[in-house]
């Protein structure tokens, strides 16, 4: 199952709730993770009641037009508890593009030192963004800023490894 319907499914198991609630209760907890739209919402909602994993609890009556009310059933709880309990596994490359367009530039005579120099360039100002959102926002801002910008280090430090090595990465591709 797709990350957006686990989320779904995780607020659903929450508590019960309609889309637009959905909506909301998303967009305060992961918004700046993981922008969501509403179609997105009822589409994923239509996804879980088909598969058996929310189910209709009701229609609430208001000034509005009418709202479907969602419950998780037991399935659903049960998909939730093994997806928070199933570890992620490391992702093999985190950006094998950079490396693929590094050796590129050196297979097609290209200079590979000012691609990695925009890279940098590019990875610094995301940086600058995050810490500003680090400082400005809640915990979970700070949170999901510091995930991103261990990333950006690390990506940082193979652009400058990466530069160090570019003569002998050249004789090796050349070879």
């Amino acid at each position: 199952m797709a990350h957006t319907a686990q989320v779904i499914l995780g607020l659903v198991d929450e508590e019960p709730a309609h889309g637009y609630g959905l909506k909301q209760r998303h967009d305060r907890h992961f918004q700046r993770a993981r922008p969501l739209h509403v179609a997105q919402i009822y589409s994923t909602l239509g996804r879980l009641e088909r598969d058996g994993l929310v189910r209709l609890a009701g229609i609430e009556h208001e000034a509005g037009p009418d709202r479907k009310l969602y419950a998780i059933t037991d399935e659903g709880s049960a998909a939730t508890e093994q997806w928070l309990s199933s570890p992620e596994p490391p992702a093999k490359h985190l950006q094998p593009i950079l490396y693929s367009k590094v050796v590129l530039a050196l297979l097609t005579q290209r200079d590979p030192y000012e691609y990695l120099d925009a890279q940098r360039a590019v990875h610094l100002q995301r940086m600058r963004e995050l810490t500003a959102m680090k400082r400005s926002g809640g915990l979970s801002d700070k949170l999901l800023a510091d995930h991103a910008l261990f990333h950006l280090e690390a990506d940082l430090r193979w652009i400058d490894m990466a530069a160090d090595r570019i003569k002998a990465l050249a004789r090796e591709v050349a070879s």
